[in-house]
């Protein structure tokens, strides 16, 4: 797909800061991008809790901290550090470690005020082709998990990433809009859009400059979509300008600085771009040429920063600013676009192996002067660390802002348990992390227990009609009881079934149907509208729903009701 866009506004140059150099810590979410064996994160198993009821692994994943000094850049290292001999035999300390196996964040994080999202996205297991995303909210200085939740593919979380903007107090991110049609406003303008995917039977909108809620993860468009490059990150600095980097692979040989030029001598590679925030679009400055073949005169727009010199690959990959220096972005990139030079001197993919010469893969920390547009490789990242989101330790515009990301649905004083039974509304029990609990389940006349979830898993019931969760292991836990209406309740159809073999379970974003291959799936809100019919096929279906929400699931002559 391709346009001619945007706006005319132009980049007034601002005048460098000039500082003496000093320290900078910049702390991430981050992970070893690769080792010698290939894509392969590293994990050491520390065994069973049998308290706990869960197997204990320490994962590289989590938080990350490197120092730049001006000359030299420190080895990431972990922050807090995992300690197998502190951990070991410390149920809350153990699950805290075991958590950090969560914190992966491959559609975007951000670093909001102390606090972390990390969004992942995943395929649901299931019959259902729906992507949903794993939204998980963390204590930025602890590494505590505060949240962990599922979220349904129509949210559109997948992200170039996001930002605290200090002059509005909003956050916004450079998002993907999936499965949505671009306004006619482009596309009606054969001058501006021309659609080279209309044949397609995708639909997308692109990448859109959003505000999102950090409560809810509800985004809001400013514009309907309209940049179809390749974005790996996204930054706000201090005064409240907001710049991505595109992907950008050039073959091009290196300069004696060490940077790509193309054949007329202009740099190239990843190119730093503007967004206005009001409007959502990118500045471009509006160029007066002549067709060379037809003398005709057109307005072509052009970036008004240079690329940055550097090639960068289609990964995602981090940038931040410095609340003190609004001029300078970091930017945790890789090096020679994961490719290296053979001995011919051909620009090629080299063995994985060969990484340490090579360069393939590997990571460097630059810095961009946005009044040019120009990089800087300040120094190659030892072990190929990456970062899914990145800020200054202290400095970042964010710090001392008051942001909640929790929201007044989740309390946040505490950990809790929240009893989801198909009421009007949740029952959260303050619990203690490492404990279990266990509750005596009452149905209603009319109505027997069809499952129970913790989490998103299935419980037992006993006979006695008693369950017992697992360890409390994160902030905030959801037990979900599915209620199935029986023939005391007077629903046309119902007939007696002790032991129903159809289950829906309820988890965060929506429900999972089992042993029901063949069985029309209706489900209804509480009101009797019905939302959602499909014809089941397999033995699981996952549906994604909002949370919140009292939902009427018929399946075959089964009625169930649950609320998520």
């Amino acid at each position: 797909m391709k346009r001619k866009l945007f706006t005319t506004l132009s980049l007034t140059a601002l005048l460098c800061l000039s500082a003496n150099a000093q320290t900078v810590k910049i702390n991430g979410v981050g992970h070893d991008n690769r080792y010698d064996d290939g894509e392969q994160m590293k994990t050491e198993y520390l065994g069973y809790n049998y308290e706990l009821q869960k197997s204990i692994f320490i994962v590289d994943n989590g938080l990350y901290t490197m120092s730049w000094d001006g000359s030299a850049l420190t080895t990431p290292t972990k922050e807090p550090p995992v300690n197998k001999a502190d951990i070991k035999g410390n149920n809350e300390k153990e699950i805290w470690a075991n958590n950090f196996n969560m914190m992966y964040a491959n559609s975007g994080a951000l670093y909001v005020d102390g606090k972390l999202i990390t969004v992942m996205s995943r395929d649901e297991q299931s019959t259902t082709d729906d992507v949903l995303f794993a939204v998980r909210k963390w204590d930025a200085k602890t590494g505590t998990l505060l949240s962990s939740q599922y979220r349904p593919k129509s949210d559109c979380l997948e992200s170039a990433g996001m930002a605290y903007n200090p002059l509005d107090g909003k956050i916004y991110g450079l998002f993907y809009l999936t499965e949505q049609k671009l306004s006619e406003e482009f596309t009606s303008d054969p001058e501006f859009f021309v659609d080279e995917d209309k044949e397609s039977s995708d639909e997308d909108a692109g990448y859109a400059i959003c505000t999102i809620d950090p409560k809810t993860m509800k985004i809001t468009p400013i514009t309907k979509g309209l940049y179809y490059y390749n974005f790996v990150t996204f930054a706000i600095n201090s005064e409240g300008r907001a710049f991505a980097l595109t992907s950008g692979a050039s073959s091009a040989p290196l300069s004696e600085d060490g940077r790509q030029r193309d054949i007329n001598g202009n740099l190239t590679g990843a190119q730093l771009c503007e967004f206005d925030l009001e409007t959502g679009l990118m500045i471009r400055n509006s160029i007066q040429k002549t067709d060379p073949e037809t003398q005709e005169t057109y307005i072509d727009y052009e970036f008004p920063l240079s690329a940055t010199g550097y090639s960068s690959q289609y990964r995602r990959q981090s940038a931040c600013f410095d609340k003190n220096n609004p001029n300078k972005m970091y930017w945790c990139g890789y090096f020679n676009s994961g490719k290296g030079v053979n001995e011919y001197g051909s620009w090629t993919s080299l063995s994985d192996k060969e990484w340490r010469t090579n360069g393939k893969f590997d990571t460097s920390l630059y810095e961009i002067d946005i009044t040019t547009g120009i990089a800087t490789r300040l120094a190659n990242i030892n072990n190929r660390w990456m970062f899914s989101a990145m800020w200054i330790d202290g400095a970042d515009s964010s710090d001392g802002a008051g942001i909640d990301i929790m929201g007044s649905s989740e309390p946040t004083d505490g950990i809790y348990l929240a009893l989801q039974h198909a009421d009007n509304g949740s029952i959260w029990q303050k619990v203690e992390m490492g404990k279990q609990y266990t509750f005596y389940l009452q149905p209603a006349d009319g109505w027997q227990i069809n499952s129970v979830t913790f989490n998103g898993n299935p419980l037992e019931v006993n006979d006695g009609g008693y369950v017992t969760t697992p360890s409390i292991s994160s902030n905030v836990s959801y037990l979900i009881v599915t209620f199935e209406a029986t023939a005391a309740n007077g629903i046309r159809g119902i007939q007696d079934d002790p032991i129903s073999p159809i289950k829906v379970m309820g988890k965060r974003g929506g429900i999972t149907v089992t042993n029901a291959d063949g069985q029309l799936l209706s489900v209804f809100n509480a009101k009797g509208q019905q939302l959602f019919t499909r014809q089941l096929e397999g033995d699981q279906t996952s549906i994604s729903l909002a949370e919140g929400q009292l939902y009427i699931v018929k399946v075959g002559d089964k009625v169930m009701k649950i609320r998520l």
